[in-house]
């Protein structure tokens, strides 16, 4: 299962010290409320917050139960209540009137507020109008490092993809820069930056701000080179079904702070089990980055390997099955379980793809994005939508067939979107809305299609290679961004040659040999070039927003070797699986940051109308 290295990459940073750097300041601040105190925490930080300092944690420091925020009258008889919430207004409000209650009945109590990763001051102002400006005490835990895996560090914020595209609140931007100063500090400095797109300069320029404020001391570089890239950038590649484990895996059982939960169905049993999915499963890392075609082959060899392993013991003296059982048996035991749940879990996602005629999706897919037989794709689309197989899958396709189309035709549009709205419900018409103003799912324009001319001959073509004439002809050849973005960076390989995914050649084993995903190849292009000088035209096709800054201080040899890619917008499982097949490639060792573990499905669902 291993790929061919060029050379050896350098080993990676040690980023448990973020955790450690998280905890202590968490237990600096509780310690701030001395006495016994119960501790309130807001439902998205319950995971983050168990990989940082678990329940005996809390409890070493004087928390004595712990609560989920649930917006209604609380049940706690302490006198010292702590709340550790995001900076939300709906969230101080509900504080706001669990201490008013309190003080309607007479009781006296003392309320913390400990924002993450930092307070707003629309927080204070709610505090103030509500008359309690000063009788809560606030504070911040500046938490913006997750470290999910030893290559993975997620900021845990997957609202910063809707405020930021969407809303346009640029709140979260000074928490990204925060973000990218900590590793600085502690990893840098950083000999060179690149970034694309609207909101990493911003982060960009935040960050510099931060770094002129503080002091800075010559400090040995550990990471050479930082790419920031903003989610908009590439659309495509989060609309794209996952066909790596690791991406599958986020799909179907959805992979939460590192950890996934396994049913019944995959752990034969009439119990649920927790695990951790991270390099320290070995089975899960040997396989986490293949396409799901080789997984159960590895899985059996693997089974062999393991039943070999546990045969030794026949014919062993006294003497070596002491020895076996002292230092094999535990490890061996360990794997096997590890082996039985990824069994498990391969043949559920085997069942549940099949189920929902996963190759006739994938195939549209590719159509799609090499820009053939788009009428039947559209059919397929139109039959997906109207037997109702899956909201989101149906507004994925939709997307996917708009980027790829730079638009659909103003007839396509009507159709389709009416027959969404008849089969999922008028409210939608926001979620329509939504999609637009991303650039998600639109109209083509007056100008967008070819000429008169170019369309009859298209139309000619189309009659004596296919016998039968399309209205859509036209929006197979016509200039869109992705076709010449697609063109110039080679992102969908020739369908005629055959792609071996037991033996990848490039990045697009991910997608099948469909499709390299256009922010990799941004990444691996610029590492190339050392700038983004020869690319010109493919970043105006992008609205620009490109920089490259060179540090100060450069960094040496294996930092250089060492690139950290931070995604604004969020990250899929795809992508870092492209990045560590290109790592091997070419010597790099890639981190990634992110603002969250994103997926077709997560990003779909914070554009939907009901989500106000």
């Amino acid at each position: 299962m291993a790929h061919s290295t060029r050379s050896d990459p350098p080993e990676l940073p040690d980023f448990t010290l973020l955790k450690r750097l998280a905890r202590d300041q968490l237990v600096y601040l509780l310690e701030q409320l001395p006495g016994r105190k119960d501790l309130f925490i807001e439902s998205d930080l319950m995971s983050p917050l168990d990989r940082i300092a678990n329940v005996s944690t809390l409890k070493q420091h004087d928390v004595d139960k712990l609560y989920k925020v649930e917006y209604k009258p609380i049940t706690s008889t302490s006198d010292q209540l702590c709340f550790l919430i995001r900076p939300r207004i709906k969230t101080v409000k509900w504080i706001c009137q669990v201490a008013n209650s309190d003080r309607a009945a007479g009781k006296f109590r003392r309320y913390k507020i400990i924002f993450t990763p930092q307070k707003f001051y629309a927080c204070d102002a709610v505090l103030e109008e509500q008359g309690l400006f000063g009788d809560v005490t606030t504070d911040e835990w500046a938490f913006y490092l997750l470290p999910l895996d030893d290559d993975i560090i997620s900021l845990e914020l997957p609202e910063f993809f809707r405020d930021n595209f969407l809303a346009g609140d640029q709140r979260w931007i000074r928490t990204a820069s925060s973000a990218l100063h900590l590793l600085h500090s502690i990893f840098g400095p950083f000999s060179k930056v690149y970034g694309i797109g609207r909101c990493s300069k911003m982060v960009y320029e935040c960050w510099r701000e931060l770094v002129e404020e503080a002091d800075s001391k010559p400090r040995h570089a550990e990471i050479g080179n930082v790419f920031l890239i903003d989610r908009d950038v590439d659309f495509v590649t989060p609309m794209c079904s996952q066909v790596v484990y690791e991406g599958l895996m986020d799909d179907i059982f959805k992979i939460k702070c590192g950890c996934v939960e396994f049913g019944p169905e995959v752990t034969s049993s009439d119990k649920s089990v927790k695990v951790m999915l991270n390099s320290q499963d070995k089975v899960f890392n040997e396989i986490r980055n293949e396409h799901f075609s080789n997984v159960f082959g590895f899985l059996s060899q693997k089974a062999r390997n393991l039943q070999s392993a546990y045969d030794k013991r026949q014919g062993m003296d006294i003497k070596q099955m002491k020895t076996f059982v002292s230092e094999e048996l535990k490890g061996l035991k360990q794997e096997h379980r590890l082996l039985s749940l990824h069994i498990g879990a391969s043949e559920s996602i085997m069942k549940k793809k099949t189920k929902q005629d996963f190759q006739e999706l994938l195939k549209t897919e590719h159509c799609l994005l090499e820009g053939f037989e788009i009428r039947e794709c559209i059919t397929f689309i139109e039959e997906h939508i109207n037997r109702q197989i899956s909201m989101i899958e149906s507004l994925r396709l939709l997307c996917l067939l708009s980027i790829t189309e730079n638009g659909l035709l103003p007839k396509d549009y009507r159709s389709l979107k009416l027959q969404y709205l008849q089969s999922y419900g008028a409210e939608h018409l926001l979620t329509f809305a939504n999609l637009k103003q991303l650039g998600l799912l639109m109209e083509q324009q007056p100008g967008d299609t070819l000429t008169v001319m170019e369309s009859k001959v298209g139309k000619l073509v189309n009659d004596k290679t296919a016998g039968m004439l399309t209205e859509t002809f036209s929006s197979l050849a016509k200039k869109s961004n992705f076709r010449a973005l697609s063109k110039k960076l080679n992102l969908v390989p020739k369908s005629d040659e055959e792609y071996d995914l037991r033996v990848p050649r490039d990045m697009a084993y991910i997608f099948s040999g469909a499709y390299v995903p256009l922010s990799c190849k941004l990444v691996e292009q610029v590492l190339e070039r050392s700038s983004w000088t020869g690319l010109e035209e493919v970043t105006r096709l992008l609205n620009g927003h490109e920089f490259a800054v060179t540090g100060n201080n450069g960094a040496q040899n294996d930092a250089q070797r060492l690139v950290l890619v931070m995604f604004l917008g969020g990250c899929t499982f795809s992508e870092i699986s492209a990045l560590r097949f290109l790592g091997k490639e070419k010597g790099y060792k890639f981190i990634v940051v992110t603002t969250a573990i994103t997926n077709s499905t997560r990003l779909i669902e914070m554009l939907l109308g009901n989500q106000i």
